[in-house]
């Protein structure tokens, strides 16, 4: 298993497009993102990958994009953060009992990571999820959270068929939940309501 590595340098096309990234917007953030909240949670968050004007910008996961309102109002509204706009490194805002991290640590091109990609920063969730604390719950934000979380603990993916709000208890015991992602796409298409993500979190919520 890997340790997060911030100067990771592992999937090419990703480290390229970062130092493109850093030559045209001198001071973003442009490399790997390391999780953000607290060492022991209740709750552990797993997204996709950073978002170019978001995390990539920042330097904190879901912080100073479209994705991140839903989010951090949510988490604020059900006691797991201390704010419910998170806005930049600094901004003072505490996550409590929750942590939050991507599948992806790097911005990819069209926020697509390949597959190979996946795979490759796999051993870092991987790491993650080793030192979680036995009752944690994981909440996977779309599907390719969700398999990279399966990867991650050896698990047969097709075993555990992604769906919002479902809930599994996986062969190790671990729980974890799924939801549509809180992108921009989602939340603006009513894929994914303000209501729907607030039903997921208050499962988990009474779970815990």
């Amino acid at each position: 298993m890997q340790s997060f590595d911030i100067d990771c340098r592992l999937c090419p096309r990703l480290a390229n497009f970062l130092d493109e990234v850093k030559h045209k917007e001198p001071t973003y953030f442009a490399r790997p993102v390391p999780a953000f909240g607290v060492s022991e949670p209740k709750l552990l968050i797993v997204g996709l990958a950073p978002g170019m004007h978001g995390a990539n910008k920042t330097g904190r996961p879901f912080t100073g994009d479209y994705a991140g309102i839903l989010l951090y109002e949510t988490l604020n509204k059900f006691g797991f953060a201390s704010a419910p706009v998170s806005t930049s490194i600094d901004d003072g805002l505490k996550l409590l009992d929750c942590r939050i991290t991507n599948a992806v640590k790097c911005l990819p091109p069209d926020n697509k990571p390949n597959p190979e990609e996946i795979n490759t920063c796999n051993g870092y969730l991987a790491s993650e999820l080793s030192g979680l604390p036995e009752r944690c719950i994981i909440l996977a934000l779309g599907n390719v959270a969700h398999t990279a979380v399966l990867k991650a603990y050896g698990l047969k993916v097709s075993a555990y068929k992604f769906g919002h709000a479902a809930r599994h208890t996986l062969s190790n015991g671990r729980v974890i939940y799924d939801s549509y992602h809180c992108s921009r796409y989602n939340t603006q298409t009513k894929r994914l309501t303000e209501a729907m993500f607030q039903d997921v979190f208050a499962s988990i919520k009474s779970e815990l």
